[in-house]
């Protein structure tokens, strides 16, 4: 078995608990297995990737609806929408490890390492859900992340610029704002889910450091300044400008410069 083959087939699953399973299984067979350097043929049929199940139903992200994490259902919506993000983050580091040829051997065993821990922190999420009477599936959910994978699919360079290092960078500044809320509810449901955001947080700025670290190898094997070919890209790719609060105390752990952070905060 070769891990980029094996890593395509895991991306096409569909069955979210099979998809999660499955990461974890290759990941932990990873070490032994060899690497192709020869992309394998994707499905004929682009659309079918990422595998993904009938529900949740996919919408546009202004068509969501709102709900205040004070409510029971509320707060099922919210962890429903962070357990959708873990999913397609499964999908992401997938799809870096199958699709991209030519890197070093750590580059797809560190993508196999983030997929795995999203597949774990998946599950952590659902059974969450479940034991709050509801389950993966059962809320509206959006498709945001897996947009700007698509615009990237050529280029490995802006992958590791526009997704780790700025869609999934973005849960860095976004989580602690979400347990704080949860904290206020009080409840015992809202502090398990605290918890285990704790657990993600944590993951998460690994998960982010290995995308700067990526970033930065393969912008010195290009000639490119990372500071600066990043706003390039950016604007390139239209990639959504982050507005503040930063987290970044998180974001300095995970690789990010001084020059990097006040870029952002300029807005």
């Amino acid at each position: 078995m070769e891990l980029r083959q094996r890593a395509l087939q895991v991306l096409c699953l569909a069955d979210p608990e099979q998809k999660a399973a499955a990461a974890l299984d290759l990941y932990a067979q990873a070490a032994t297995l060899s690497i192709a350097s020869c992309t394998p043929e994707g499905p004929a049929e682009p659309s079918v990737l990422p595998g993904h199940p009938e529900r949740p139903v996919l919408l546009r992200h202004n068509e969501l609806a709102r709900r205040s994490p004070a409510t029971p259902e509320g707060r099922a919506v919210l962890i429903h929408a962070i357990a959708h993000i873990e999913f397609n983050a499964i999908n992401l580091a997938l799809d870096a490890v199958w699709r991209f040829g030519g890197m070093p051997r750590a580059y797809y065993t560190d993508w196999m390492r983030v997929a795995a821990e999203e597949a774990q922190h998946f599950r952590l999420l659902r059974d969450h859900l479940r034991s709050q009477g509801h389950d993966y599936g059962d809320f509206p959910a959006h498709q945001g992340l897996w947009t700007m994978c698509e615009k990237t699919n050529h280029d490995v360079l802006a992958r590791m610029a526009l997704v780790p290092r700025t869609m999934e960078a973005r849960g860095l500044d976004a989580t602690p704002l979400i347990q704080a809320k949860l904290r206020q509810v009080g409840t015992p449901d809202a502090l398990a889910a605290v918890a285990i955001l704790d657990t993600i947080l944590h993951d998460e700025v690994g998960h982010v450091a290995i995308g700067n670290h990526w970033y930065r190898w393969l912008c010195e094997r290009a000639g490119q300044n990372p500071e600066t070919h990043y706003a390039t890209l950016v604007k390139h790719y239209e990639a959504p400008r982050l507005k503040p609060p930063f987290n970044d105390a998180a974001r300095r752990s995970a690789g990010f410069t001084e020059t990097e952070l006040r870029w952002l905060q300029q807005g």
